[in-house]
């Protein structure tokens, strides 16, 4: 059989209690298995618990473990697929970061459950199974990291949470998904990229730069800016109206942060669609048109640049190729 890697960190899918008002992370990967009867008959499983955490606690500093232990879990030629259940609230940030950490020949699938399993009609052990066929199935490999969830197959790339309760609330907006679950089978809607290396290695780090996200609304001041020249952030990303629309009251402040090297992106709080580097004066005042990112990936994204010391023309160059 093919050997599968179940890495498990907590969330919703093992939670307990009430579906309105539930504990997460109760549950052990014994737990989980038990519940999914036909898991053992896809693949060897090994069982590795590195985290018992509600998905909400989750920190930049766990993604690094993560993705390094998964890492050396893709170079183990006994491995053939890597299963990693999580939960829903930040899920969309830890498949992307890994999207950019692991290189994508192999398969890396997250899961996760918008129902603690101790509800009626629970969805953790149904996703747990689908994780674990999209795992083994030949045709995964060189996808890279994906997310399985209510049947769909999607890419981490393009992964967002776009609903408080609903047990689809794990979707692509703008993309679609990669694919579907049927039954036994599973169906890709789109042809493999070819397999890439990693676009950052960060082995070597514990920590990553501090880069905070900055809501733009009608009548918001520029006073979160202004503590940005206080706390030295290594970057900020604006997370703007429409697409990418910069308030004029705020150029000021982002001139000085710009002067003092603090990088600074232009995202859209908008939950698809494109911005472009000239949009806006980018070139100009200095920033980063986040394309095709939202203001979570466009985060991830700048720590990981300002980690490596990667140059302002091509942290542009690696927003754009995204």
């Amino acid at each position: 059989m093919p050997c599968l890697a179940l890495l498990t960190t907590g969330g919703t899918i093992a939670g307990t209690g009430a579906i309105n008002r539930y504990t997460a992370a109760q549950l052990g990967a014994q737990d989980l298995l038990a519940a999914v009867p036909g898991l053992g008959a896809l693949a060897d499983l090994r069982i590795e618990e590195i985290f018992a955490l509600d998905s909400r606690d989750l920190t930049p500093a766990h993604w690094l473990q993560l993705a390094a232990r998964v890492r050396a879990l893709i170079d183990d030629p006994a491995i053939d697929g890597i299963v990693i259940t999580h939960g829903t609230d930040s899920l969309e940030e830890t498949a992307f970061a890994l999207h950019l950490l692991l290189p994508t020949h192999k398969p890396v699938v997250l899961t996760a459950a918008m129902r603690p399993s101790t509800s009626l009609s629970a969805d953790g052990p149904l996703n747990l199974l689908q994780a674990a066929q999209v795992a083994v199935a030949p045709e995964s490999a060189g996808r890279g990291v994906l997310v399985v969830a209510n049947d769909q197959i999607i890419s981490a790339r393009f992964v967002a949470k776009t609903h408080t309760h609903a047990p689809d609330a794990l979707s692509a907006p703008g993309a679609g998904p990669e694919g579907r679950v049927y039954g036994d089978a599973l169906r890709y809607l789109r042809t493999p990229s070819a397999p890439r290396a990693a676009l950052f290695d960060l082995r070597d780090k514990l920590s990553l730069p501090q880069v905070d996200v900055v809501l733009a609304y009608a009548g918001a001041s520029d006073a979160p800016l202004r503590q940005a020249l206080v706390s030295k952030a290594g970057g900020i990303v604006l997370a703007l109206a429409g697409h990418g629309s910069l308030p004029h009251a705020w150029r000021q402040v982002l001139a000085e942060l710009r002067a003092l090297g603090v990088i600074v992106v232009r995202a859209s709080r908008i939950g698809s669609g494109v911005m472009q580097q000239c949009n806006e004066d980018d070139d100009a005042l200095g920033l980063i048109a986040a394309e095709g990112l939202n203001a979570l990936q466009a985060r991830i994204l700048l720590m990981f640049g300002l980690a490596t010391r990667t140059p302002l023309p091509a942290l542009r160059t690696l927003f754009s190729g995204l």
